[in-house]
């Protein structure tokens, strides 16, 4: 009787292993064919150096790209080679300036550049854009490094007459002259000279009080850090006015993302006590003082040299004085305020500056 059971059990057994043993052949695939995996992303994996088939290795990094304008560079020097063609000023549409109210300057735009700033690279260059069909600057624009920085000689620029120039001298005038060759972009900036495409007619009011703390300050800046920025100046014209009404003048600082330099400055071209017919460039003094007859002695007259020398003086720009190279009065000059220069003598002297006393240059 037990071993009945004992064979009931082997068979049952048995079945249920046969049951099993169909069911697994069932799910299994052809021998021939690959069981379906789901699609994953794909996996790039890349080629070692020095593998057969890539013999030079693999490729370098692709650096992230910088935007740099394609003129770039094409206007620097004297001006005398090609300029490119200014871009359509369209920051300059619908701009409303106020009215001069005793201030040199005032922010725009909430004293923010209008040009983009996320794509600037800290890369150096300038541009200086060709004048427009009346012989006006129309725009300089740079990235400003220490690598394209004045050298501190500054050369003579009396042969360069901007639109509008007269020379109309006024005794409560500082230097005497109303009007000064105006750099778009400083010399201290970009050591550009001589460049019709960068200079304009502008009051001395505006050159000092107006443009060289803007220019200091961006100058200094770029020598303590090392940094770039990025500095646009745009001329303001009404009509076919030959004297600008004023300057637009934008920075940022490039590798710190503005922290440091960010502005967008309107300087007045304008001088306290005289009108100034922008058409022409023809002024008068508020209070009929005339301006001093061309052909009479300026008050630097005693000054100039019979017989003009040409040589290396070392100025100080505040003080307006110029010094011999190895005068003991250069040490006490502030690096912000000292600029050597090489050319005339008596063209310096015109520019209203003064011959130190103690090394009489």
């Amino acid at each position: 009787m037990v071993r009945n059971k004992i064979i009931s059990i082997i068979s049952a057994a048995l079945v249920l292993l046969s049951l099993v043993a169909v069911l697994v052949f069932r799910t299994l695939p052809p021998a021939d064919t690959e069981p379906d995996i789901p699609e994953g992303p794909e996996i790039v994996i890349p080629v070692d150096p020095g593998k057969p088939d890539d013999p030079d290795g693999p490729e370098d990094p692709v650096e992230p790209q910088t935007v740099i304008p394609e003129s770039a560079g094409a206007a620097e020097g004297n001006g005398s080679g090609p300029a490119p063609q200014a871009p359509e000023l369209t920051w300059l549409e619908g701009l409303e300036i106020p009215e001069y109210s005793g201030k040199a300057y005032i922010p725009i735009n909430g004293n923010v550049p209008f040009f983009a700033t996320d794509a600037i690279a800290p890369v150096s260059y300038e541009i200086y854009y060709e004048l427009d069909s009346l012989g006006r600057c129309t725009l300089a624009d740079a990235v400003v490094g220490q690598d394209i920085m004045a050298d501190g000689k500054r050369g003579s620029i009396s042969e360069i007459k901007p639109t509008g120039w007269h020379t109309e001298r006024y005794s409560f005038v500082d230097g005497e002259a109303l009007y000064n060759r105006c750099h778009l972009i400083a010399h201290y900036l970009t050591g550009e000279n001589a460049n019709p495409r960068n200079l304009v007619t502008g009051t001395r009011y505006m050159n000092t009080a107006g443009m060289n703390a803007l220019e200091n300050m961006v100058g200094d800046y770029i020598k303590e850090t090392g940094n770039h920025v990025r500095y646009r100046v745009t001329p303001v014209w009404t009509g076919d006015n030959l004297i600008c009404d004023g300057l637009l003048v934008e920075a940022w600082s490039v590798e710190d993302g503005g922290e440091d330099i960010c502005f967008c400055i309107y300087a007045y071209n304008v001088q306290p006590g005289i009108v100034i017919d922008y058409l022409t460039g023809d002024n008068y003094a508020v209070d009929g003082e005339k301006p001093k007859d061309q052909n009479s002695e300026p008050s630097y007259a005693k000054y100039l040299l019979d017989e003009d020398v040409t040589g290396t003086y070392v100025l100080n720009t505040k003080k307006k004085k110029f010094h011999r190279p190895d005068c003991q009065g250069v040490k006490d000059i502030a690096p912000e305020n000292r600029e050597e220069y090489t050319g005339s003598r008596n063209e310096l002297v015109e520019e209203g500056y003064v011959p130190c006393g103690g090394c009489n240059p």
